[in-house]
């Protein structure tokens, strides 16, 4: 018999990004956090094999990104959404991701009626490791430290899932909304 989850009050967290969406669901129950579930939504480009336009091809990115939210949404009792700010770009279709994913969180969070808050990438490194730029790797493995996750193995989806658990770490004392939730849970 599967855990209805939809019994206990529950927070999304996101490193959003349209080719690699790190995600964790954290559970709060009498006053306890618990993770879960963690993951990577990985989209490809795929017009030249779909034999589409590339404006069409997007649009099926972002419905499989949707798709993976909104279920989780279905299976969990979510009722907040803590997310990193994306920001900077190397070009002008990096910079039209970055407002496409960014405009996705708002979106469903408008839709749901779900709140949501915004951090960025630097105040999360430091918090987690004291300095504003961390590899990858180095947030990875101070996410190891404090936090017991499954981790899937493959490199760019554990950076994704490490990214979106660095997000919480840092709202779990910044967070008024989250502290809020975890005090009404007792």
């Amino acid at each position: 018999m599967t855990k209805d989850y939809r019994k206990q009050t529950a927070v999304l967290v996101n490193d959003p990004s349209i080719r690699a969406w790190g995600f964790i669901v954290v559970g709060i129950n009498d006053g306890k956090i618990e993770i879960l579930e963690v993951g990577c939504i990985k989209t490809e480009p795929e017009a030249k094999k779909r034999r589409i336009r590339k404006g069409d091809d997007t649009v099926r990115r972002i419905q499989e990104v949707n798709s993976t939210l909104l279920r989780l949404f279905k299976r969990y009792n979510i009722v907040h959404i803590l997310t990193e700010q994306p920001h900077g770009s190397q070009s002008a279709s990096a910079a039209v991701m970055i407002g496409m994913v960014t405009g996705m969180v708002q979106t469903i969070s408008d839709c749901l009626n779900v709140g949501v808050e915004w951090y960025s990438e630097g105040e999360c490194k430091y918090y987690l490791l004291g300095k504003r730029s961390a590899t990858k790797n180095e947030v990875k493995e101070a996410v190891k430290k404090i936090y017991k996750i499954n981790w899937t193995g493959v490199g760019y989806k554990d950076e994704a899932i490490a990214d979106a658990t660095a997000v919480f770490h840092f709202a779990c004392t910044n967070s008024p909304m989250l502290a809020m939730l975890i005090k009404n849970s007792k």
